[in-house]
């Protein structure tokens, strides 16, 4: 969608008084901490769902899944919160599980809001102030996870799933009142447009995607199904791309996506939010492994969601650090740095994950490099985006990000299962090894994506 329309009502695009500033800036914090700590409420509970609704680990993966697939077609217009609202309605009551998929679908929609928020503070903060509340939304919609995980999990154990999910209920209801009360009016002449046919296109086509990454069995056994549907995926992209560049009102400006600093940075993001869900999946799963396969730690689902601790805390660090450290280094070499520092915890959990606190590290090292790269990530970006097109090209991230960590988590299950051997339930601990390798190959090719920005606008700064 172009623009970033947050009320019917057209004004003229001006910042906000300074007292109102203060209130506005803790309320986009909070709708974009709500927002995410919600939609992770799927990772702590998959087992509890499968458990409670009697289907399988795979069927109840899909209560993450839908919510991230959903977050990645949301249109950016703050009315989705009362979606959000009723879809953390119908988690709670006493349906059967077809409408628990259906509530966290549109719980994930509210992950469309971050875009919404970035949009609001670029147009109503002050400048100098706009990119520090900017920076720090971005890692608030990140560490938003490390929120929700310990506290869903602590519900579930005390009350079952339908508290848990309660919890996503309240924050909800509280989030929908304040950004009635708090968010200002949009810019004169922008408008909330819904782009229904490119959302239906794209969610079809990335459906497709996340399901074929998630099925070794299918690319097994009926490798020509596979691959049918594959190509199927990639026309349906290429019909999306196709309506887009013809609407008036597109979901994602693609045009603005051509520009090669959008386009690189987008790629980052791409293979980055697949090595970084790769390994916040594949620690709390180890964590959670019982000593009977040999190695892991039998924690309860609760003090599992505890060691997201030093993730959400270092990544809040790193958020407030990153605006400082711009003054002197460009954003494009500050993802390559945290992603350098990514790769680190990959490679710190590969050698060393024989005692509980070397789990935390490689939490807390991949904390710090998710937060200054989410950080940095917008200044890539809107440094060569106009104003109006803030939600736009901020939402276009959004989706790559979400489907980067979908794909992040797919590889996740793909080589674990790949390691697991016949008739154990477990995999063996190389598999973790092996998969933290292909992990510190994500962050490799990111790292150099990253520095091939760098280099580009080195040069266009300095011909």
């Amino acid at each position: 969608m172009t623009g970033q329309p947050v009320g019917g009502v057209a004004v003229k695009a001006l910042p906000v008084a300074r007292s109102e500033a203060r209130l506005l800036v803790p309320a986009l914090m909070f709708i974009v901490l709500v927002v995410a700590a919600v939609a992770s409420l799927g990772t702590p509970l998959i087992t509890s769902v499968a458990t409670s609704f009697h289907v399988s680990l795979g069927s109840a993966q899909w209560t993450l899944t839908v919510a991230l697939l959903s977050g990645a077609v949301a249109t950016p217009v703050l009315a989705t919160l009362a979606a959000v609202v009723a879809g953390s309605a119908l988690t709670v009551l006493p349906l059967p599980f077809a409408w628990l998929l259906a509530g966290r679908a549109a719980q994930g929609v509210g992950l469309g809001l971050t875009a919404l928020m970035i949009g609001v503070a670029r147009d109503h903060l002050p400048e100098e102030r706009s990119a520090a509340v900017i920076a720090l939304i971005s890692v608030v919609s990140i560490i938003g996870a490390g929120v929700g995980y310990p506290l869903a999990a602590l519900l579930a154990e005390l009350g079952g799933v339908r508290a848990a999910y309660g919890l996503g209920l309240v924050v909800n209801d509280a989030a929908l009142l304040t950004a009635w009360r708090s968010m200002p009016e949009a810019p004169e002449g922008r408008y909330a447009h819904v782009d229904v046919t490119g959302a239906v296109v794209l969610a079809a086509a990335l459906l497709l995607v996340l399901f074929l990454a998630g099925e070794r069995n299918l690319w097994s056994r009926h490798l020509a199904v596979a691959a049918g549907l594959a190509v199927v995926a990639v026309v349906l992209l290429r019909v999306w791309a196709v309506i887009e560049l013809r609407s008036t009102t597109p979901l994602v400006d693609v045009r603005a996506v051509r520009h090669p600093a959008v386009a690189g940075a987008n790629l980052a993001m791409f293979v980055g939010g697949i090595g970084m869900y790769l390994l916040l999946t594949l620690i709390t799963r180890y964590a959670q492994t019982p000593h009977g396969a040999g190695y892991g730690y039998g924690l309860t689902t609760f003090v599992a969601g505890l060691v997201l601790i030093p993730f959400s805390v270092l990544g809040f660090v790193a958020g407030k650090l990153t605006p400082r450290v711009r003054t002197r280094i460009a954003d494009p070499l500050l993802l390559a740095g945290s992603a350098v520092v990514v790769g680190g915890g990959f490679a710190l959990f590969a050698a060393a994950r024989s005692d509980l606190a070397e789990l935390f590290a490689a939490m807390g090292v991949l904390g710090f490099g998710v937060g200054g790269f989410s950080a940095a990530m917008p200044g890539v970006i809107l440094a060569v985006t106009p104003k109006s097109e803030t939600s736009s090209a901020m939402s276009f991230n959004c989706v790559v990000r979400s489907v980067g960590y979908s794909l992040g988590s797919a590889i996740d299950g793909l080589i674990l299962a790949a390691g697991t051997g016949p008739g154990h339930l477990f995999p063996d601990d190389s598999a973790y090894t092996t998969a933290a390798l292909v992990g510190v190959g994500a962050m490799a090719i990111t790292t150099l994506t990253s520095l091939v920005l760098a280099r580009r606008r080195s040069s266009e700064t300095n011909p």
